[in-house]
């Protein structure tokens, strides 16, 4: 049994989201794969292949570093600590997630559990990993200890662990991930829609230096009360007109259109401000799909429209960028 968490895009809607603005996003057909299996021994063993990683903790010691964790937190929230001091390395995302969801349903059990991951979704480059590999974690566990939950549970604990990762998650990652298809979110209210028709390639500028949470509240320090988000409510609506339309004009159109507008409030590294304008000039459209970046020259996965596939191999090409596969997924969280 494994359970398979898709990862998404953002077609409309980052950074917007996190002021109550509307989103729209996507699953896509790349996942975070997990298993849960009994062991003798009454250890947690991770096995997390993505990150080289294969360790075996206490249930004690897991609860320990779930307590420190959430210490450190408190400290973020109170603005002593940076996002970055609240979880030190990749790893303990998929432990907190386990430990989170394992004492959420209050189980006691005579035998160790081990947790494999696998993940097909880059790592922090904008496609919501971290969302799947906590939804798989959580799900896997589900199954394993043969536990019925609502979906609504799974979403919570799920925020709580995102939270630490990411500073004040929109929870949008984890509603795609969950429900699959294409989502249009405003104030946590979901809408589903119809997956989009039209072709488009993924373009994986590299891992950006900053994360999630850095960007947002790098973006929130000058944008907090701008009335920019004014012009991205009204993109993301423009952009899901759009594709409901399915009139690839105006699909172009209001990508590029948002597109500008990431790029102004600073989260579009100058080098991928390039890239898109190249792209841009031979008639198709391209924009960042997560958080984007502060600093430094990558800014993770780029959505790009063009019908011109052997001029975008070659520009990826040039500039050391990988072209992705993928597809729209319609399903959520599912086991296999």
């Amino acid at each position: 049994m494994k359970v398979c968490a898709p990862g998404k895009l953002i077609l409309s809607g980052e950074h917007a989201v996190v002021y109550g603005r509307p989103a729209l996003a996507m699953a896509v057909n790349r996942y975070a794969i997990a298993r849960a299996t009994s062991q003798v021994l009454p250890f947690v063993s991770f096995d997390l292949s993505n990150l080289n990683y294969e360790h075996r903790l206490s249930f004690t010691t897991l609860r320990n570093l779930k307590a420190r964790i959430k210490r450190k937190y408190e400290r973020f929230i109170k603005g002593e600590y940076t996002i970055r001091d609240v979880l030190h390395k990749p790893v303990e995302l998929a432990q907190i997630a386990f430990t989170l969801f394992f004492d959420a349903l209050n189980i006691k059990l005579n035998h160790g559990i081990k947790i494999q991951v696998e993940s097909g979704i880059p790592i922090g480059c904008g496609m919501g990993s971290s969302a799947a590999t906590i939804l798989s974690i959580a799900h896997a566990i589900a199954h394993h200890l043969e536990v019925e939950l609502p979906q609504e549970k799974f979403y919570q604990l799920g925020l709580e662990a995102e939270n630490l990762q990411h500073g004040f998650s929109s929870g949008l990652d984890l509603q795609v991930s969950l429900q699959g298809g294409c989502l249009y979110m405003k104030d946590r209210a979901i809408e589903p829609r119809a997956l989009p028709q039209m072709q488009f390639y993924l373009v994986n500028t590299g891992t950006p230096e900053t994360t999630t949470g850095e960007c947002v509240m790098g973006v929130a320090s000058r944008f907090k009360d701008s009335i920019i988000w004014n012009d991205f409510e009204a993109v993301t609506k423009a952009v899901d007109e759009a594709l409901q339309s399915n009139f690839l004009p105006d699909i172009y159109r209001s990508i590029s259109e948002n597109h500008r507008l990431l790029t102004e409030i600073g989260v579009v590294p100058v080098s991928v401000q390039n890239f898109i304008r190249e792209i841009e000039e031979t008639g198709g459209a391209a924009k960042i799909c997560g958080a984007g970046a502060v600093r430094g020259e990558s800014a993770g996965i780029v959505l790009v429209l063009t019908n011109d596939e052997s001029q975008l191999q070659k520009s990826c090409d040039q500039k050391g960028y990988s072209l992705l596969q993928a597809a729209g997924e319609a399903r959520g969280v599912h086991v296999v």
